[in-house]
């Protein structure tokens, strides 16, 4: 699709989009450099081209009207003017130039080794990867081979990978299901691209159908759980109170429940004893401390045997220090242990159903072609982007299944201080401010200020192109930066949709006007935080940079923000939490599952993850989706006629 033509063009917007600048003092080359000194035009030119069909042509299109312009012989001015220009022409054309923007941003900064490390005191990964066994043997089955289980697994996260080892440990017969890879110590090099290539949904960061939001999800056996920052925070009372008032979970909100959060706690090694703040994160706890606000260090599910905070800091692409007590370390390993079959590189593609009950999973396997597993119980746990579209592909799950998606959508605010922030030491989330959790209208709807994974890639990416001059200005201070995240609790919701092909398509907007106000204020927050901090500079990530220097008018800024839309076109809005799209509830028209988790319309088909949440839990949920996980598998027990109580409490003896 990249004719000689096209490539020309696509060199030319890369090098307008990172073009070599003079500069008198630049012993770095920082400001020399173009995209074309990185490479970062060819890995372009090579992503367009494993595009789907329709994605190249369209980006075949835009190139073709950027040449009718003669766009590689003008100046950088014009070349600048017209891609603005070409933004306003339409939607499509909108979300192709901010496509080629960002990825020319994302390989310049993010390609490794990368030049401009040296520029933003980053010294790159800090070692390379351990030799390390991987101790679970996945299965291979051929094409067409048909397995037998008592029960089988679709996904392998926090969820799924708990079931696993509670089923497997009470004696049945389970197979597990994982459509991503399976990687360990030995796979993790540290570095940005490898780790968003190999162990996320799609890639990497993905946007929404609508392309409001961008979302990260894991895609790897142990699910998020191996690539998350480890932010451990037990189920608020007011959200299990609310489960089991408005929901039916009526256990949920007793100290039962507590049973199964205290044995995931235990089994995952959670504690608070390697939550070392980095410079970043001391800056604006200091600045929280000064206006009374309510803050804690982070429980972390990591091992403190093993803990190094510097290499706590990429653990967003693996834990090479084997610290991370992701489910691959835990309950997978336990499900393993007790004879449960684990495959790889698989997708489900269609749950079975006989006689109006669970029958089995249709799958297939990359390079191998399709299975069959045949079971009367099936777990569907391959998160709340994957879960409701095999629901969708098999026309179970009722009319609410893909609805109610939540996804904790954030802000982010991203800050220059007068000293190197090293925000690349130390783990991503050691600190969260709590004081706004009960959200503007005191009700539990509120929000979490926290920080975020080091990044040069993304985090270039992620700062909003003005002009190439403003945008090498602030990645030239990129050292002394510090980002910010509100992780807001929303009412209002998307939807997982199925393509043409029968793939998820998640869509997502935030229109309930509680939600866009608290997500507001949430920005004008950390703005304040920032400011409260010291800071040389505060910009929102939006479209045009909206940003305040010391000496402009902080409340004006502060009335900007407020204005700022939150969709495509505004705020940058960005998700790692995916919940609610195949929720329990009393009401199969409201909900996919009963109070227990198994689906309305079928029985025998459990839902065994984040999905299941009757609305969002406001704080990190890979504990409380364990724990719900936990309760689930003891309700399949029962179900089965053996006793879950028992089984749930062979485990806790064994952690």
């Amino acid at each position: 699709m990249l004719d000689e033509n096209r490539l020309a063009v696509l060199n030319a917007v890369c090098d307008t989009i990172v073009p070599s600048l003079e500069r008198d003092d630049d012993p770095t080359g920082f400001w020399a450099r173009s995209a074309a000194d990185t490479k970062a035009n060819e890995v372009v030119a090579q992503t367009i081209g494993e595009m789907p069909a329709a994605d190249q042509e369209g980006m075949g299109l835009l190139l073709d009207s950027l040449a009718l312009q003669n766009f590689p012989s003008l100046s950088q001015a014009s070349r600048e003017q017209i891609l603005v220009n070409t933004s306003l022409a339409s939607r499509e054309a909108a979300v192709g130039v901010a496509a080629l923007t960002q990825m020319t941003l994302f390989f310049h900064y993010g390609l490794p080794p990368n030049p401009a490390w040296e520029q933003f005191g980053f010294p790159g990964p800090a070692s390379p990867p351990p030799q390390v066994e991987k101790t679970i043997h996945p299965l291979t089955p051929g094409d067409g081979d048909v397995l037998e289980a008592d029960a089988v697994i679709v996904g392998s996260g926090a969820g799924g990978g708990v079931i696993a080892a509670r089923l497997a440990e009470a004696g049945m017969k389970v197979i597990v299901l994982e459509m991503g890879g399976y990687f360990n110590e030995s796979d993790f090099d540290q570095t940005e691209l490898n780790g968003f290539a190999r162990m996320y949904w799609r890639g990497g960061p993905t946007y929404s159908a609508d392309f409001n939001i961008s979302i990260q999800a894991g895609s790897c056996l142990g699910g998020g759980t191996l690539i998350n920052w480890t932010n451990s925070l037990k189920p608020k009372p007011w959200v299990r109170q609310e489960w089991a008032d408005e929901y039916g979970l009526e256990d949920v909100n007793t100290p039962d429940f507590d049973r199964h959060i205290d044995s995931i706690w235990e089994r995952s090694k959670v504690n608070h004893d390697c939550s070392e703040l980095n410079q970043t994160q001391k800056t604006w706890i200091e600045a929280a401390e000064k206006l009374g606000w309510s803050w804690h260090k982070t429980d972390r599910n990591w091992d403190p045997e093993k803990h190094d905070p510097l290499v706590a800091g990429y653990m967003g692409w693996g834990d090479q220090s084997g610290a991370k007590q992701s489910t691959l370390k835990t309950y997978l390993q336990d499900a393993a242990d007790h004879g449960a079959e684990i495959i790889v590189g698989c997708q489900a593609q269609k749950v079975l159903v006989e006689n109006g009950r669970a029958a089995g999973v249709e799958a297939t396997i990359e390079g191998v072609g399709r299975i069959t597993v045949r079971s009367p119980r099936v777990v569907v746990a391959g998160g709340a982007l994957e879960s409701p579209a095999l629901l969708l592909r098999s026309g179970i799950g009722g009319p609410a299944a893909g609805k109610y998606l939540r996804l904790h959508p954030c802000t982010l605010i991203f800050a220059t201080y007068p000293e190197d922030q090293q925000a690349w030491w130390g783990p991503p989330h050691a600190a969260v401010v709590d004081e706004f959790d009960q959200g503007l209208e005191g009700d539990g709807y509120g929000f979490l200020i926290e920080g975020a994974q080091y990044t040069t890639g993304l985090g270039g990416s992620a700062i909003p192109f003005t002009t190439a001059a403003e945008h090498r200005e602030i990645m030239a201070n990129y050292a002394n930066g510090s980002i910010t995240i509100n992780l807001t609790r929303e009412r209002g919701g998307g939807q997982v949709l199925i393509d043409g092909d029968g793939q998820s398509m998640p869509i997502y907007s935030l229109d309930d006007p509680r939600d866009i106000a608290n997500m507001h204020f949430g920005l004008e927050q950390q703005v304040g935080l920032h400011h409260a901090a010291g800071a040389n500079q505060v910009f929102a990530l939006a479209t045009g940079m909206p940003g305040w220097r010391v000496g402009d008018d902080f409340e004006a800024f502060v009335d900007r923000v407020h204005r700022i839309p939150l969709r495509a076109g505004g705020a940058k809005l960005f998700a790692a939490h995916q919940m609610g799209s195949c929720r329990m509830g009393k009401d199969p028209a409201e909900s996919v599952a009963d109070p227990r988790g198994e689906l309305h319309d079928t029985p025998g088909v459990w839902i065994g993850d984040g999905s299941a949440f009757p609305t969002p839990s406001g704080t990190n949920p890979m504990i409380t989706i364990m724990a719900l996980a936990s309760r689930t598998a003891e309700k399949i027990l029962e179900d089965s006629g053996t006793s879950g109580r028992s089984a749930s409490e062979t485990v806790e003896a064994g952690a």
